[in-house]
């Protein structure tokens, strides 16, 4: 995982975390990325110091100041998530394929989740097939 401190053409900043850099590039070049505060899809990188990720680093992850609303909110997802991942049928790459087959009635209704590329994901929207991307949460990056 790679993390980007973004802004956008109206100077909001915000950070946003990628699977690969080249993720990043293919999200600019598709639309699929805008700005959280107004929208705009003209996005750049900001400069950013590295961050070297050491036990003492990860320790600190796990004690990051919330306040109570948030770190209720954040335990909710973090349920929400592991109930998705408990219930559903994990189809890997086939993903998209069976997403498809389930939309079109050609297979049996069910929760599933899997991998799918931008263009992919983009795909099954444009098809009118509900998807969404679950979030990478802290305890998931190694």
């Amino acid at each position: 995982m790679i993390r980007y401190s973004l802004s956008c053409e109206n100077a909001h900043e915000f950070e946003v975390w990628f699977s690969e850099s080249a993720d990043f590039d293919r999200q600019i070049a598709s639309g699929y990325l805008t700005c959280p505060v107004c929208n705009s899809t003209s996005i750049s990188k900001a400069l950013m110091a590295p961050s070297v990720s050491t036990a003492r680093k990860k320790d600190e992850m796990k004690t990051l100041a919330m306040d109570a609303a948030r770190r209720d909110a954040f335990e909710k997802l973090k349920a929400a998530v592991a109930h998705i991942k408990a219930t559903a049928e994990d189809v890997g790459a086939q993903f998209p394929e069976e997403a498809r087959k389930i939309h079109y009635g050609e297979a049996d209704a069910r929760g599933i989740i899997g991998q799918a590329t931008i263009d992919e994901a983009q795909a099954l929207l444009e098809e009118g097939i509900e998807i969404a991307a679950l979030p990478v949460l802290p305890e998931d990056v190694n």
